[in-house]
Parts: structure tokens; C-alpha cells; sequence
């Protein structure tokens, strides 16, 4: 893999990835374009998650230091937290040992990301919609979030498996149906992306090392990581500000509008 195509596939990890709008989808998509959807290819932008994983790190420094710190004392809110964490989770950490296999072999292609880009788009447009003209806000912070919201968002990241989905995409609406503020529940998709996408990378790069040493190299990997990383850093701290002030609609149109072009490639 050059530096170039390495360098160009972080930055659509690094946009992507936190935005519901699939940066699985994205990346394959990318990949299928540049003519490298082989094993060594898909392994690669599963493992440059790391760098977008750091970026939620750093971001969120402060919280989480001052959770770790609570969960010593026994405070409620960080006990609390922890907990919607591990709810959350457990059924993607079941679901994608169980299914990692037949995802990969079936449904990494453009067509089924074209394809949940579009339900997914019209879902998220839905949703936006019927909570305005209910003047339906949500509960904000991230105090709210208890155990059985993060078990239902849990749920929900388990169709994000389906790559186009989009794992924040899946999360939010989830949170904003168990009564969560959009804000809040794009937050805490935030943390619960650090173990499920912490675990997904780790496993990937341990059962794809040999292809991952032989067709993408050292560089171009460390490369991918850190654009990944600057770029998930610059969006995750604009996202929840542009979430407060738009909501998920936006996003509704551009993944229909990106499906619908995928189609009418793949028929030319």
C-alpha cells in the first residue's frame, strides 16, 4: 500500500467514523474504488480505528480521569456509567464473535452499504422529524444514561455489524429512543466506542497480522493511524456542537443521496 491511498483512507476513517454516516461503508466503498477490497485491505481499515479511538481519548481526558477517580471512591455517576459501558458492550462482543466470519464474507460489498445507507438514511430522517413535530428533546447528560439505556443501545450497535449502517448512526437513535437528547446519546456513543471498537481493532490486527505485514507494511499502517487520529479529533470536538444546533437529518439526506449513487455506478 502506498503512503498516498494510506494517507487518503484515514482521512475518510477520521470523518467517518464518529458521523452517522458509516466509516466502514466509507472505507469500502473507497477501497472498492481504488481496486484493494482484498483481506489485507479490509484489515486495514478496521486497524486504523486506533487513531480515532485516541482522538475520543484525548477529547475526553477530563471525564474519564474524573470518572476513573469516582469509580475508586464508589460515586454514583461514574458506578453508574461503567456499568451502561459493559451493557452496551456485551451483545456487540457476542454478536461479533459469533458473526464475524459470515459479515465479512457477505456483506463487505458496495451493494449492501449502498443498501443500508439508504434505511439507514430514511430511518435517521424519520426519527428527526417525528421527535420535532412532538417537540421531543431528550434528557440531557450523561448522568441519565443507566444501565438498561446502554443494554438498548447495546442492541442497537449490534446493526451497525452491517456495514453502511453506521455505528454512531445506530447508537444515537437507539439512545434517542430510550429518551436520551441527541447530544447526550452521540455522547455516550463516544465512550461506548472505545471498548467495541478498541476489542474489534485488537482482534483484527491479531488475526490479520500476516497480511497486514506482508501487503500494507509498517508505514503506511503507523500513517493511517495518525491521520485517522488528528482527523477524529477535529471532528468529535465539532460533532456535538453541530448536533445541538442541526440534529441527524442532514445526514438522513447525504446517506440516501450517497446510496443512490453507489447504485447507479454499480449499473453503468
Amino acid at each position: 500500500m502506498s503512503i498516498l491511498t494510506a494517507i487518503f483512507l484515514g482521512v475518510v476513517e477520521g470523518l467517518t467514523e464518529y458521523l452517522p454516516v458509516s466509516s466502514t461503508g466509507h472505507l469500502i466503498l473507497t477501497s472498492a474504488l481504488l481496486g484493494d477490497s482484498g483481506e489485507s485491505g479490509q484489515a486495514f481499515d478496521i486497524v486504523i480505528q486506533l487513531g480515532a479511538i485516541l482522538a475520543v481519548l484525548v477529547h475526553y481526558r477530563s471525564l474519564l480521569a474524573e470518572r476513573a477517580r469516582g469509580l475508586v471512591t464508589r460515586e454514583p455517576r461514574a458506578v453508574a456509567l461503567l456499568l451502561a459501558l459493559v451493557a452496551g458492550f456485551v451483545p456487540t462482543a457476542i454478536v461479533g464473535v459469533l458473526l464475524r466470519k459470515a459479515i465479512k464474507a457477505h456483506l463487505f460489498g458496495p451493494v449492501p452499504v449502498a443498501i443500508a445507507l439508504i434505511v439507514g438514511g430514511v430511518l435517521m430522517i424519520i426519527i428527526e422529524r417525528v421527535r420535532k413535530h412532538r417537540g421531543i428533546h431528550g434528557l440531557d447528560g450523561l448522568e441519565h444514561v443507566t444501565p438498561m439505556r446502554g443494554l438498548i443501545i447495546g442492541f442497537g450497535q449490534c446493526v451497525s455489524m452491517w456495514p453502511g449502517s453506521s455505528r454512531s448512526m445506530c447508537t444515537i437513535v437507539a439512545g434517542q429512543l430510550t429518551g436520551l437528547s441527541t447530544a447526550t446519546s452521540a455522547e455516550f456513543s463516544f465512550l461506548l466506542g472505545l471498548p467495541t471498537l478498541g476489542a474489534a481493532t485488537l482482534y483484527e490486527a491479531y488475526k490479520s497480522r500476516a497480511a497486514l505485514s506482508a501487503d500494507v507494511g509498517v508505514a503506511p499502517l503507523l500513517v493511517g493511524l495518525i491521520v485517522s487520529f488528528v482527523v477524529a479529533w477535529v471532528v468529535v470536538a465539532g460533532f456535538i456542537r453541530y448536533l445541538q444546533r442541526r440534529g441527524l437529518e442532514p445526514f438522513g439526506y447525504y446517506r440516501i443521496v450517497l446510496g443512490i449513487v453507489v447504485f447507479w455506478v454499480l449499473a453503468r
